[in-house]
């Protein structure tokens, strides 16, 4: 990752297997565009055998994760509004999928090759094998690919704090960055990162509860599904590697 001068602009460079999974993100940028979302915007593309390197302007604004608890937690409504909008984009405008599926077969591989990173489990999960893991996502697979199939938005596909950009002046959501893994999938993918990751800025169990009480109420959901929010939670660290 290189930042220019100015700030303005950033590239991202990969090489190898990584080509494809930037072409991703380039494609997966450009489409969201033109939503409104604050989202970059694809300023250059090159790609070759050897490489390629995708520049984006800058999303103006400090990462979510840098702030305190106190400063995200006046935050947290414009960015669960933020997600809210991306939500309620048709999914039939949107070409690109990130159902379930796709990550359990993404995990499935990941975990064959041994390629866990232990780094993204939760604690208490460290000491088990990814296989045992896998399984245990295995058995709710039925379940939750129903659900997915009655509630398929729009999602991020990787809504942690630090993808999501905030004026420090205002503390309000100003965009979105890092859209490789956008696509259609079960709302739960976005809640269940969110909700997990800000749990490293909270400095007390108060300010948790309140961000989940009013994640949920600018989502219009009454009474959130524990349970899926723990399955989709369990899934992401296996899809890494």
């Amino acid at each position: 990752m290189y930042r220019r001068s100015d700030g303005a602009a950033f590239a991202k460079v990969s090489l190898g297997k990584g080509v494809a999974q930037l072409g991703e993100e380039r494609l997966r940028t450009e489409w969201l565009a033109p939503f409104g979302l604050g989202s970059a915007a694809v300023l250059d593309w090159h790609a070759s055998s050897d490489g390629a390197c995708l520049v984006t302007r800058a999303v103006v604004g400090v990462p979510a994760s840098d702030l305190t608890a106190v400063e995200l937690l006046e935050a947290w409504p414009s960015i669960a509004e933020r997600v809210r909008a991306l939500h309620e984009i048709p999914v039939g405008d949107c070409p690109f999928a990130r159902g379930l599926s796709a990550m359990f077969a993404r995990a499935t591989d990941v975990v064959a090759r041994n390629a866990v990173n232990p780094d993204f489990l939760d604690p208490d999960q460290q000491s088990i094998a990814p296989s045992v893991l896998l399984e245990r996502v295995r058995a709710e697979l039925p379940q939750r690919l129903a659900q997915e199939s009655r509630a398929r938005v729009v999602c991020h596909g990787d809504a942690c704090l630090p993808n999501f950009m905030v004026d420090p002046e205002t503390l309000r959501c100003t965009g979105l960055i890092d859209l490789g893994r956008l696509g259609t999938a079960d709302r739960y993918v976005d809640f269940s990162l969110l909700l997990a990751n800000a749990r490293e800025t909270w400095t007390d169990a108060g300010q948790a509860l309140a961000a989940r009480k009013s994640l949920f109420e600018v989502h219009g959901i009454a009474t959130p599904d524990d349970e899926r929010l723990g399955f989709y939670l369990r899934l992401d660290p296996l899809t890494w590697g």
